[in-house]
């Protein structure tokens, strides 16, 4: 038996098609095979599923399981709920593996799934050679078992210990956006202290109120408006599989992955000083020079969750973030993105702070002006070498350059930022200045770079 998956649904962090046309079931059934074999091959024997809330996600989900049992591997399926909840069972149940059935923040037809094996993120080569596996039937055979191993109260006390808020009594509101955090953050919310509103809590592949994507701010607008009603200290909202946060200010404001870090940092590097402290590449400067004020060791990292999650194991950083609102922890918890984790510290320090608001702590902030993170098109075959093109260049006239994840330049004015997407045929640029004339001349070299390899970059 053979098994061929449509040529773009094998991404660098995971896998994602849409359901019936790049998709199906047998792919589901593969790829449960194939990681089967290779967590068999390893010596393990023990994978733990779990599904969020998508449509199509339990059988998607039953397909995986009847791939990995068809290898002679045994199947916790932890039940639904978000990706973090998955990556918990896969640590204390010592599973050698897991998948995660997951669209995250994709349109509702979409689907995935997110790999860990041995404790580690599953990506980039490993994914690839599920491809080939598949392709030649290199798989083994052997008779399974699956058996129920619901976890989600037990994650949700994980969760709540560490929480160190005391007993102050925050006004906070939730929007789970229909995704598969809702029914744990309302489980969380009845038993933290203080005033909780959860919007959208009811788990709906549908998504009918708003898309699950905390990085759009249209998609904030209905948590905006509870907070600013209700009077609320702190606004949370969680992309469809609950492993990305994004955050309002008690005057409606929103807070961006880095600005959410510099925070976490702040209370972190009290009991921990002189820690590393992993922002990706697409972070302000405003937080590598916060956590070097505040005594950290910053560091640039490559964007993806996967990467991230590898360099914090590499260099023993306990906390780590992206701009997109992956927050990873590895301070007092296991090193993965959780988004209801990160809501759960920063609950505890702002319940901590005597005489200051998030807004108040927004507004300590250095005032930068930025472009939002444009993307734009650039086929496949074309989008590395236009970034290769560009760092050519930079290098010939002496330029600043930092090249961990593209190119990052670095100038009198600020920065600006090009790099290609690792999972989609675009390209993605970003400025920062100190004011706005200085933005329209990083965006101007920006584009005279982009000009000179024949992209136009998008107004």
């Amino acid at each position: 038996m053979t098994h061929s998956f449509h040529p773009t649904i094998l991404r660098e962090y995971d896998i994602r098609g849409i359901v019936g046309e790049t998709l199906f079931a047998q792919d589901a059934f593969a790829i449960g095979k194939a990681f089967g074999t290779r967590v068999k091959r390893a010596g393990g024997s023990i994978v733990c599923v779990g599904w969020d809330g998508r449509l199509s996600s339990p059988d998607l989900a039953a397909a995986v399981v009847d791939g990995v049992t068809s290898t002679g591997c045994s199947v916790r399926k932890v039940g639904r709920g978000p990706t973090p909840m998955l990556y918990y069972a896969a640590k204390v149940r010592d599973a050698d593996g897991g998948i995660m059935i997951t669209g995250s923040h994709n349109p509702p037809n979409h689907n995935g799934f997110k790999m860990v094996l041995g404790g580690k993120p599953f990506f980039g080569p490993d994914i690839k050679d599920l491809g080939r596996m598949a392709a030649e039937g290199d798989w083994v055979a052997g008779q399974g078992s699956a058996q129920d191993d619901p976890i989600a109260e037990e994650y949700t006390d994980r969760l709540l210990a560490d929480y160190d808020g005391g007993e102050r009594a925050l006004k906070v509101v939730w929007d789970c956006g229909n995704g598969a955090a809702g029914e744990i953050v309302q489980a969380l919310t009845k038993r933290l202290p203080g005033t909780h509103t959860v919007l959208f809590g009811d788990i709906d592949g549908n998504f009918p109120n708003h898309h699950p994507d905390p990085t759009e701010p249209h998609n904030l607008r209905h948590l905006i408006d509870e907070v600013l009603l209700s009077h609320a200290h702190v606004g949370l909202a969680f992309d469809g599989d609950g492993d990305r946060i994004g955050i309002v200010d008690g005057e409606g404001r929103i807070l961006y992955g880095d600005q959410i870090l510099v925070i976490l940092a702040e209370d972190l590097l009290k009991s921990r000083p002189g820690s590393t402290i992993i922002a990706d590449v697409k972070a302000s400067k405003v937080f590598f020079d916060e956590v070097a004020r505040m005594g950290g060791h910053p560091l640039m990292g490559r964007t993806g969750h996967s990467l991230i999650k590898t360099q914090m194991a590499e260099t023993g950083a306990p906390l780590a973030g992206e701009m997109s609102g992956h927050i990873f922890f590895a301070d007092r918890y296991y090193g993965y993105d959780d988004a209801l984790y990160a809501a759960i510290r920063l609950l505890g320090i702002i319940a901590r702070w005597d005489r200051q608001t998030v807004a108040q702590r927004k507004d300590r902030l250095p005032h930068m002006v930025n472009t939002p993170e444009m993307r734009f098109d650039c086929a496949e075959e074309r989008k590395f070498q236009v970034v290769a093109e560009v760092r050519q260049r930079l290098a010939d006239s002496g330029a600043k350059v930092n090249a961990i994840d593209g190119v990052r330049v670095d100038t009198d004015d600020g920065w600006w930022l090009l790099r290609a997407s690792n999972t989609q045929a675009v390209l993605v640029a970003r400025c920062e200045a100190a004011n706005s004339e200085g933005l329209k001349r990083l965006r101007a070299t920006l584009e005279g770079q982009l000009t000179a390899s024949g992209v136009a970059l998008p107004r």
